[in-house]
């Protein structure tokens, strides 16, 4: 609901969209600060297959299915028990829940550390063959929440491919290089620098909302992104054990969001850095496989560390 970080100054301000009271959040934006799951981002067609049998899921995103529709769990409560320095929380999904297969029952645990971060360590098992894919969903503005703009951040991004999308902001399949594109943050970039070319990819999703491939190994747990808010002086590195980053820029918020003290949260006042498996995986055998398969262990850990 909140994260206060300081500044270069030491003054603390609340860097994550969200709302004053937990029963606010049943009537607004359900993805501010949630986890999200079982299969985070978009489903093509709200449809996948899994040894032979097709899956029909719910379509909350034109035909398609983003965040697993009503039944995703930013959608429901989960149970809760306090622990040194954080929080561990838990929930089972029954079989068929929106249309997934397989009973999944689902950890997640949030930590501060002395290390200045936030680490979320997520943990799942099922009784039957199914795909899982988690994330978490803070919208984060390091000029401080209700700030109009995150356009000055300097973002760098380790990746040199990202995922084609097409309409309704599918991917097609194909990796692209981000050389020479607007979505090159290989280096320091300005996000607000190149978000408006003329670039099919930019067009399609209003500015940026794609999955970043990055460079790293497998499941290893490495530097995956870093952004500075250069007012502030505050910087976040993202760390992750996921081969995904979506980077998301805000592109959908209108400011009909009224948050904390009644803030209007409006177009391109915050960013959203998930770190993930590629959307529409179960239907591109060649990106890395989100199956999930009895006696497995699902495990992946992200750190939003402050320096």
């Amino acid at each position: 609901m909140s994260l206060w970080v300081p500044d270069r100054k030491g003054q603390f301000k609340d860097i994550v969209l969200g709302y004053d009271t937990p029963e606010e959040y049943f009537s607004g934006n359900l993805y501010f600060g949630a986890t999200i799951g079982r299969f985070a981002n978009r489903l093509a067609n709200a449809t996948f297959s899994l040894n032979g049998k097709v899956y029909q899921l719910e379509a909350n995103n034109d035909r398609h299915t983003l965040h697993s529709g009503s039944s995703g769990f930013q959608q429901v409560l989960w149970s809760m028990s306090e622990e040194t320095n954080g929080v561990r929380l838990w929930y089972e999904s029954p079989d068929g829940d929106g249309g997934f297969p397989g009973h999944l029952k689902a950890e997640v645990r949030y930590e501060l550390t002395e290390a200045n971060e936030l680490v979320i360590t997520y943990k799942a098992t099922t009784d039957a063959p199914t795909v899982v894919n988690l994330t978490h969903h803070s919208f984060f503005n390091l000029a401080g929440e209700g700030d109009p703009s995150i356009e000055n951040h300097i973002l760098t991004i380790d990746a040199d491919r990202f995922c084609e999308i097409g309409e309704g902001l599918i991917p097609s399949g194909r990796l692209l290089s981000v050389h020479d594109t607007p979505c090159d943050f290989r280096q320091p970039t300005r996000i607000g620098e190149r978000i408006d070319w003329r670039y099919d990819q930019l067009k399609f999703a209003k500015g940026y909302d794609h999955n970043w491939v990055l460079n790293k190994k497998d499941h290893e747990f490495a530097l995956a992104a870093l952004v500075e808010e250069p007012g502030s002086g505050r910087v976040m590195e993202v760390w992750t054990t996921e081969p995904g980053l979506q980077f998301y820029s805000g592109n959908f918020l209108d400011g009909k969001d009224r948050g904390k003290d009644g803030k209007s949260y409006t177009y391109r006042s915050a960013l959203c850095l998930e770190t993930q498996h590629f959307p529409d995986s179960p239907n591109h055998p060649d990106f890395p496989s989100t199956v999930l398969m009895p006696q497995e262990v699902y495990y992946q850990q992200t750190a939003y560390r402050f320096v």
